[in-house]
């Protein structure tokens, strides 16, 4: 498969969107070469300048795309902040100033929840926020279901367009990084419908692992109706985060 496009954008602004969330828009000569219809895809911010680990390929963060006008010729990325504890892209969104550039590859596949699907249940904690909220925004007027959003605070809670059949449940969690539990407890509460699931979650990486067994196991949601992702893990950083995915990824094929 061939590797993703890169691109040198530009930053046209910020915004802050909520206390613990960052929006950095992005423009530039090359902003055109984003193709449309990746809204809730990934990308991979790419630091050249920071220090590798390796020395064959350069530092990246994977962030998701919030959205994309191609005919304003803008882009925006969301950054979930984490306190006093800021990682590599989450300073350089804090820092960020128009003018500034920034290497981008990509955009990734986009997942997305089954809009044929009897009932969904979207969740997801901070990160996950900017992908999830592409999902609501597609979802059909008709569709019944959950939705589940941890935030750092009340503050953080963001405006939704939900259809009437989906009920929305937020979680506050002042420090996600202790694993209080409180997302998984949330989703594990709520009454299961009745009929074909889709199910989408995106979270910390042990949480993600309880989840899945919860959805598999417990609740008998085949893989094909599952998206499934952890987007960071706990006292890891995102390299070693990348590590015990692909651990875990290749010990979940091999038990299937």
């Amino acid at each position: 498969m061939a590797r993703p496009q890169s691109r040198i954008l530009d930053v046209l602004g910020t915004e802050q969107v909520t206390p613990n969330m960052m929006r950095v828009r992005f423009g530039g000569s090359e902003i055109h070469t984003i193709p449309e219809g990746f809204e809730g895809g990934y990308i991979k911010l790419i630091f050249l300048e920071a220090p590798r680990a390796h020395p064959d390929r350069p530092v990246m963060r994977t962030y998701s795309i919030r959205s994309y006008d191609a005919e304003k010729g803008e882009m925006a990325v969301d950054f979930a902040l984490h306190g006093e504890t800021g990682g590599l892209a989450t300073d350089w969104a804090l820092n960020a100033k128009v003018g500034d550039r920034m290497l981008i590859g990509g955009p990734g596949s986009v997942k997305m929840v089954d809009p044929e699907a009897d009932w969904v249940f979207l969740a997801g904690d901070m990160t996950a926020i900017p992908a999830l909220m592409c999902n609501i925004e597609r979802l059909p007027a008709t569709i019944k279901g959950y939705v589940v959003i941890e935030v750092t605070s009340e503050a953080d809670k963001q405006e939704l367009n939900l259809p009437e059949g989906i009920e929305v449940h937020w979680v506050v969690t002042p420090s996600p990084e202790k694993l209080e539990g409180n997302l998984v407890s949330k989703i594990k509460s709520l009454p299961w419908l009745e009929g074909c699931v889709s199910v989408w979650t995106a979270c910390e990486f042990d949480s993600m692992r309880t989840l899945r067994s919860y959805y598999r196991n417990e609740r008998g949601v085949g893989r094909d109706q599952i998206y499934l992702s952890s987007y960071w893990r706990a006292g890891r950083t995102e390299d070693q985060h990348k590590t015990d995915k692909q651990k875990d990824n290749a010990a979940n094929q091999a038990a299937a």
